[in-house]
């Protein structure tokens, strides 16, 4: 099972790869402001160094988008926003033991937020087949869908939308 550790180096590997392909050192908060919204601190995260080129991170960022438009991560799916992510399954050592994960961003064309979420050895008590697709990813959705607007992230819908 991966730990705070893992998770935040494996959160800061993909945000790597989607973000143009600088390996930014991670924060927690971004700013600080005083009562009346005035910032009295910002946080400029230093770039660590670039681990893949441009040109990739797009390339990347395309695949996984096309997760969530048309593939396993679809449950993640918002309407009006550009969301990317990559579902996952794993069998710990431990005997009967299943770990389901999805990890999205959004937007896909100029990330602004990585959300992971794991579920250790989720119950398939409620009929939903045991993978990240079905189980992490209409999580990641719902979050996204809350937290974009939140940002001040436009929701630019399709025709279809």
């Amino acid at each position: 099972m991966l730990r705070n550790g893992k998770c935040v180096a494996t959160i800061t590997a993909f945000a790597a790869t989607i973000n143009g392909g600088d390996l930014v050192k991670p924060y927690v908060v971004q700013s600080v402001s005083t009562r009346d919204k005035t910032v009295a601190e910002n946080t400029q995260p230093p770039v660590v160094r670039q681990v893949v080129s441009q040109e990739t991170s797009q390339r990347v960022s395309k695949i996984l988008e096309s997760v969530v438009s048309e593939g396993t991560g679809k449950n993640a799916y918002v309407a009006g926003y550009r969301i990317g992510g990559k579902t996952g399954s794993s069998e710990p050592q431990e005997e009967g033991r299943t770990i389901v994960s999805f990890m999205g961003f959004a937007p896909a064309d100029d990330p602004q937020i990585v959300i992971l979420v794991l579920l250790d050895t989720p119950s398939s008590s409620t009929g939903i087949y045991i993978s990240g697709g079905q189980m992490a990813a209409p999580t990641v959705g719902k979050m996204m869908a809350d937290i974009l607007p939140y940002l001040g992230v436009e929701p630019s819908y399709s025709e279809a939308e």
